[in-house]
């Protein structure tokens, strides 16, 4: 979200400052591919940073150390990016920093960029964590707030100046303070007993268990465009006896006069169906459509759609190409079903969170691919993005591997009454916009989480999730809603408003723990009561218990790696009385352990993790492993194939 600093973060008093800037652009917000027409500089590498350690954490703007090399500021550091900030350097002070921070890279473009007046130059920012001001040669770009979306500018007036080759100097400030307004949301909280804390001192306090890292930690790069240009793309898609109808609405800017064609070509290449104009249907005889992994025998399979521009300008023609990848698929929901392609659809998968050693929350790809190969052993075909979008970068491996999708927005930590005030909602809907935006062609996302345990039993989150989720459903009409809950199913005053019942729970670890034999139980009734009240599909979107790896005892005892697995044990025991009833889901915590804030009780962050966080197993992923392939075996279509490639992968034939 774009906001003045006349707005919320201005009012955080020594923490933020800023200066009017430009809004951030309106529009589409298309992945930056190359193509025919389209080039793309990638800034990631080394860039300088500072922190801003002064009282007042204003020293960067008192000082405008936008207007030159920060070099000449004071001492800098090498940061790498992708990544978050916190773990990279040897000074405590800046793993737990909180106020603004400052990147800089000094780039030299290629000539072809800043000669011909008909190439639009971007610059775009995969994340900035929570708030960024962009300055580009000390002019104010742009700035934007919320963590995990992109933003982008166009600079071409910044760059194309003259008839030598520009040196571009990209100055970014991130501030990463949480307050009640932002999601997630936070509060900065003053010590002003001056025998224990110094004066002014403040630590930053959330409600969310993950540890909340900051900075850059996502791609930062250039792309061009021509200066009439294909900006959005939107997609749906259908079945109609054996044909597939791919529904398309393309957004341009450029003249009155313009001429668009659009091609479908299959994953051989070969052109199946075309049209043209900015809106359209295709529709594609026998079409080969997107099967979630391990549900068919030819999952994932992926068209290309190649939309073509072409329009005069005052300095000649100019084309546009994009190609967007398109998978033909269905979501629907019944009262106890969740179908895709229209068969029923059960998860089973996990939670993850964007985390590992170093690198923090910054995108990696090496990490990325692990993952994916150890959800395809585990043979897991979703997961959430808890609590948070992810890189753009995994929703696309996920529509290559079939791996289905619930995509949370960041809302997580929504507890106290303030965090649900129309500045909040109104922030919240605009978020939910910049999702869907972001997401709304992966075919591998089939539903929208719109937040995690939020304080659903108090009056005013009825009328607050009847709005975020009306408003999500007018952005996609396409897909499900849902917010994932543990509240008690009589007090969630948001859950009429869902599609699916995605509820938490941590029988004998928060609950009577230890006692295991009441699991089957209280998980029956838990199920039972939600499904009475609602009528609605549900999936136990959390479940799991805290694991030190190498612990071990028998009898199980919390904390070892039987006690682990006995717990999921019965849980999948009640799991399955209720599954193929309406019970359309099972989502471990967590895939891997994650690094939280220090407390008594973390001993280096969370460790519900079914893998340790450098990516091992623990005893209880060989469990889930040998369920998920049994689950897999049961539900794949069609019927005749369920012996091919499924039985082949699996070692538990």
């Amino acid at each position: 979200m774009v906001r003045g600093p006349a707005g919320a973060w201005a009012a955080l008093g020594p923490l933020l400052w800023g200066c009017a800037l430009a809004l951030a652009l309106p529009g589409g917000m298309l992945y930056p591919r190359e193509s025919p027409s389209r080039e793309r500089k990638s800034l990631d590498g080394l860039w300088s940073f500072r922190a801003d350690f002064s009282d007042n954490r204003r020293r960067g703007f008192e000082e405008q150390w936008y207007r030159r090399p920060l070099r000449e500021s004071g001492p800098t550091l090498d940061m790498p990016v992708p990544s978050s900030f916190n773990d990279i350097g040897q000074d405590w002070r800046l793993r737990h920093f909180v106020g603004w921070v400052w990147y800089e890279r000094e780039v030299t473009l290629p000539e072809r960029w800043t000669q011909d007046l008909r190439t639009r130059v971007v610059l775009r920012i995969g994340s900035a964590h929570s708030y960024a001001i962009v300055w580009v040669n000390g002019v104010d770009t742009l700035e934007h707030e919320g963590g995990y979306l992109p933003f982008e500018a166009d600079i071409s007036s910044l760059v194309q100046v003259g008839p030598l080759p520009v040196h571009l100097r990209i100055t970014i400030a991130i501030n990463n303070t949480l307050t009640p307004s932002t999601l997630p949301p936070g509060a900065i909280r003053y010590m002003t007993d001056t025998s224990k804390y110094p004066k002014g001192y403040f630590v930053q306090n959330t409600d969310f268990d993950f540890f909340n890292y900051a900075g850059l930690q996502r791609a930062v790069l250039l792309y061009t465009t021509p200066t009439s240009y294909i900006d959005d793309i939107t997609v749906t898609t259908g079945v109609q006896q054996d044909s597939g109808l791919v529904n398309y609405q393309v957004s341009v800017k450029c003249g009155s006069q313009f001429k668009l064609e659009v091609r479908l070509l299959n994953a051989e290449n070969k052109v199946v169906a075309e049209g043209t104009g900015t809106q359209g249907q295709l529709k594609v005889p026998g079409a080969s459509l997107w099967w979630p992994y391990l549900m068919h025998e030819r999952p994932a399979y992926l068209y290309s759609l190649e939309v073509r521009l072409t329009a005069p300008t005052s300095v000649g023609p100019v084309s546009d190409v994009y190609t967007l990848p398109v998978g033909i698929r269905t979501v629907a929901v019944t009262e106890s079903q969740f179908l895709i392609n229209g068969k029923p659809f059960y998860f089973h998968g996990v939670n993850k969170h964007e985390d590992a050693d170093i690198r923090g929350k910054g995108f990696d790809w090496p990490l990325l691919v692990k993952d994916f190969n150890l959800l395809l052993w585990l043979g897991a075909n979703a997961f959430r993005t808890s609590h948070y979008p992810y890189a753009e970068e995994v929703l696309q491996m996920c529509d290559r591997y079939g791996i289905v999708v619930i995509d949370e927005c960041p809302a997580v930590g929504l507890v106290l009454p303030q965090h649900f005030s129309n500045t909040s909602m109104n922030h919240h809907m605009r978020v939910m916009e910049e999702l869907v935006r972001r997401d709304k062609n992966h075919p591998a996302v089939v539903m929208w989480s719109v937040a995690n345990e939020p304080a659903s039993y108090l009056e005013s989150a009825g009328y607050y999730f009847k709005m975020v989720i009306t408003h999500t459903k007018a952005l996609d009409p396409s897909r499900p809603v849902t917010f994932v809950t543990n509240a008690n199913y009589a007090a969630d005053k948001g859950a009429p408003y869902v599609d699916v019942i995605c509820v938490n729970s941590y029988y004998s670890w928060y609950h009577d723990y230890g006692h295991l034999e009441l699991i089957q139980l209280q998980l029956g009734t838990q199920f039972e009561n939600w499904y009475k009240t609602y009528h609605k599909p549900i999936i136990q979107s959390e479940y799991g218990a805290e694991t030190i790896v190498g612990f071990h005892q028998d009898p199980p005892l919390m904390f070892s790696e039987e006690y682990q697995r006995a717990l999921l044990e019965q849980y999948h025991l009640g799991l399955d009385q209720k599954r193929g009833k309406y019970v359309v889901g099972e989502l471990v915590w967590n895939f891997a352990d994650f690094m939280t804030n220090q407390s008594p009780q973390r001993m280096l962050g969370n460790k519900k993790g079914i893998f340790t966080r450098q990516r091992q197993p623990k005893t209880a992923a060989f469990l889930l492993r040998e369920r998920y392939w049994k689950i897999a075996n049961e539900t794949r279509y069609p019927r005749s194939a369920a012996k091919s490639q499924c039985l082949e992968n699996s070692p538990f034939t």
